[in-house]
């Protein structure tokens, strides 16, 4: 029996994912749970498990293709699937075992109930089925509300878009929705945002086709314009290389940063020393006790964790003209991918203790890099810390990572020749950047910040093990 592979939905809010990687081809073998393909979403990257063991019949959808959730993908067949399906349906009714049966569709993760023989279509089910779909939307309802057009038209969004909208000015009604039942996504709000649309003005006419060199990828959004004309773009010998989804993602998001924040940026550097010498001193110890690695990266949330408690309008994002000062630190810590950049958040960073922070950022690199990341794992972090020291960068201006009103960029740890107390000492030092949002934060409070920041580094007393 062919059993149907669907687009998963990875979060409440996300309604569409690209396949970037098919792991499998037609005619192999595969167990179940053995991963099958990637996709990638607008919040997370996974590799997606198979449902059923047995053998890959068919691949619908080609990498590089963005497809809504629910859309089969891919068929599998299995004798299992077939031996389980026909124990429910001996104890239907005669004239339910008559129905021909249809391909079983599963979806993973998570793993769906599988419907009764009966309740199934003869033919082959569309790509979204008419038996789930008020399932999404009610999901979908608690993501979205209805908001009035210019013209008193009711239209559904979600938060996101309808701030975007506001911000720059754009009128929800004359955009036409690309998204699922004709809702509008994102992309529509930033296409409109590209093409200078303003309230009343009739949707933006699609871009003529460029005659640059096509590829199978999805499309990058237009947001990101290019500063030059194409014709002063490619000359000379050149190679094209598509952006890849996570590319397209990144930069998006950078470029929308930019546009929203007015960026600021304090730099002052911190004394090391006394940390180095407790993470070497106790380095051998930690690790044996509870087999991971002891770095530098928990000393540093620790510091801003406390520092944040102390200056609670660095914790908090901006909706419109309101300040939403977050009750609880959730750090986003930048992790590098050989494929890109992801950042995972670590929550509730104030409740834990030195070691629950070292457990939990190993943790979130370890799935980021493995690409096990669920999107909530990506989601409401309120501070973020990137670390460019670990390349050997002496220092970075990091682009805010929002919805949060600043980021530490953390510098590499060197020794350096310091005066202290009118004498030249060698000393590990540390260059601290921190961006913000000038909205929110003037630069006396991101230095008071930065101070505090300082201080309990450099007069670290916590015991590590």
């Amino acid at each position: 029996m062919a059993v149907e592979v669907i687009m998963p939905q990875m979060g409440e809010s996300i309604f569409e994912g690209t396949i970037t990687k098919w792991l499998k081809k037609p005619g192999d073998a595969i167990e179940r749970d053995e991963p099958l393909f990637e996709i990638s979403t607008d919040k997370v990257d996974a590799e997606i498990p198979s449902p059923a063991a047995g053998v890959l019949k068919e691949i619908r959808v080609e990498e590089g293709k963005t497809v809504p959730i629910q859309t089969v993908v891919a068929l599998i067949e299995s004798p299992g699937a077939q031996a389980a399906a026909a124990k429910p349906a001996a104890t239907r009714a005669p004239e339910a075992a008559a129905k021909p049966a249809a391909p079983a569709r599963v979806q993973a993760p998570p793993p769906q109930p599988a419907q009764k023989p009966a309740e199934r279509p003869a033919p082959a089910p569309p790509p979204i089925p008419s038996p789930e779909r008020p399932a999404r939307e009610a999901e979908a309802s608690e993501e979205e509300t209805e908001t009035l057009a210019s013209d008193g038209r009711r239209i559904r969004t979600s938060p996101l878009v309808r701030r975007l909208a506001r911000e720059n000015k754009i009128d929800l009604g004359s955009i036409r929705g690309t998204g699922a039942g004709g809702r509008i996504s994102k992309k529509d709000v930033l296409d409109a945002i590209s093409a200078g649309q303003r309230p009343g003005a009739p949707p933006s006419q699609p871009a003529a086709p460029s005659e640059a060199p096509a590829a199978e990828v999805a499309p990058v959004h237009t947001v990101l314009e290019t500063a030059l004309p194409r014709e002063r773009i490619y000359f000379g010998r050149y190679e094209v290389q598509p952006m890849s989804v996570m590319r397209q993602r990144i930069a998006e998001h950078m470029v929308l940063s930019k546009r929203v924040s007015p960026h600021v940026y304090s730099i002052d550097e911190a004394d090391m020393t006394r940390i180095a010498h407790v993470r070497q001193a106790a380095r051998a110890e930690f690790e044996q006790k509870h087999q991971i690695k002891l770095t530098f990266m928990p000393f540093f949330v620790r510091a801003c964790a406390d520092a944040l408690r102390d200056f609670p309008m660095v914790n908090a994002s901006v909706e419109g003209t309101n300040v939403v000062v977050h009750g609880e630190i959730n750090i986003g810590i930048a992790v590098a991918l050989d494929w890109g950049l992801i950042v995972p958040v670590l929550k509730h960073a104030e409740e834990k203790n030195f070691l629950g922070l070292q457990r939990g950022i190993n943790d979130l690199a370890e799935r980021a890099r493995a690409k096990k990341l669920k999107p909530e794992d990506v989601q409401e972090s309120t501070f973020s810390i990137t670390n460019p020291g670990t390349f050997g960068g002496l220092m970075g201006l990091p682009i805010i990572n929002q919805p949060n009103v600043a980021i530490l960029g953390i510098g590499a740890i060197q020794k350096r020749p310091v005066v202290i107390d009118d004498a030249i000492a060698i000393r590990s030092m540390v260059y601290l950047t921190l961006s913000y949002d000038h909205r929110v934060v003037d630069g006396a409070m991101a230095h008071q910040f930065m101070r505090r920041v300082k201080e309990r580094l450099e007069t670290w007393a916590e015991d590590v093990i």
